[in-house]
């Protein structure tokens, strides 16, 4: 994590996340870094549905629809979670880290959304405890996020 909170002070990019199955996992391991609080805005963790539809304004149909652990949902998730903490990027987790299939959706389906120039979320199926889920799951995000910073930076 240290090489991300480098990565970010560095160029002042700003950075949140909402977290639902990781519960502040990586918000815990990036805001335990000295002066990350230059650019670490802050997270929510929305655990329930009705915590993301409250917080996140995320459309109870779109939950039912999709339900929570999906693509859509992860998006609007990163999407709304930069707007509200106002950041240049934002990474979601949502996902199903046991014990049992969730909406249908087997033990380690996940996705991790990333709003920073673009929006993308990447589908995982991982395996391990709900620990272990949860931190395989931060460190995926941590790597993609220092992949899209390092190419923005390439471009500009």
């Amino acid at each position: 994590m240290n090489e991300l909170a480098e990565l970010l002070i560095e160029n002042g990019i700003t950075i949140s996340s909402v977290e639902s199955f990781t519960v502040g996992n990586f918000a815990t391991m990036l805001g335990s870094i000295p002066g990350i609080s230059k650019v670490y805005k802050g997270s929510l963790i929305t655990y329930q549905s009705e915590t993301k539809e409250r917080l996140l304004s995320i459309d109870h149909a779109l939950i039912e629809k999709y339900g929570v652990v999906s693509k859509e949902i992860a998006t609007l998730m990163c999407v709304n979670g930069k707007s509200i903490l106002d950041t240049d990027l934002c990474v979601s987790f949502t996902g199903n880290a046991g014990p049992d299939a969730m909406e249908g959706k087997p033990v380690g389906e996940v996705y991790i959304g990333i709003a920073y120039q673009d929006v993308v979320v990447y589908k995982l199926n991982l395996t391990g405890s709900r620990q272990e889920i949860a931190s395989k799951a931060v460190e995926f995000a941590k790597k993609k996020i220092i992949e899209k910073i390092n190419e923005n930076l390439k471009k500009n």
